[in-house]
């Protein structure tokens, strides 16, 4: 568990521009049918790039990779907006719509029920990350670290890395 800081320029959400180092966002309609309705899935984006955690001074690298897939996330979805048929789109949600080329208006004129979330892992956040972990020797100081190695958590084939920023990761448990 600890506090996530960037190696790399970090992401910028598209809606809220909050600065992270893995997000997954969605933007979907609602399609009915009669008596029956879904969410249709229009846009979804999600990427991830290697950062470190930090508790008590202590630092530790996670270096999840997405090619292939070598972790399993489970994030908070951390904000949302949508529009609907008495509902006016945002002008930032108009914005977000335009961006990914999705029109908030049917072919009559009227707004179409459509949602957007974004779930990340936010610089600064605290998260809960679990993985094998294995001394690394670093090719390049990193500022304010002061040590040749530093303990990287890494996958294998048969066990992925685990990153989770929901609240039931941080509730001890009693036996």
């Amino acid at each position: 568990m600890g506090k996530v800081l960037q190696s790399h320029e970090p992401f910028v959400m598209p809606f809220s521009k909050r600065k992270c180092v893995a997000f997954e966002f969605k933007i979907e309609q609602k399609i009915s049918t009669g008596k029956h309705s879904k969410w249709k899935t229009l846009v979804k984006k999600q990427d991830i790039q290697d950062f470190f955690i930090e508790e008590r001074g202590e630092v530790v690298m996670v270096k999840p990779t997405s090619q292939p897939k070598n972790y399993m996330s489970y994030l908070v979805k951390d904000k949302r907006v949508s529009s609907g048929f008495f509902k006016e789109p945002t002008p930032e949600f108009k914005k977000l719509l335009s961006d990914f080329d999705v029109d908030s208006q049917n072919f009559f004129g009227l707004n179409k029920t459509l949602r957007y979330s974004e779930r990340i892992l936010e610089v600064g956040e605290t998260i809960v990350v679990a993985g094998i972990a294995k001394w690394k020797t670093l090719q390049q100081p990193i500022e304010g670290y002061g040590y040749s190695k530093i303990a990287a958590l890494e996958s294998t084939d048969t066990q992925k890395l685990l990153i989770t920023d929901l609240p039931e990761a941080f509730k001890k448990r009693h036996t």
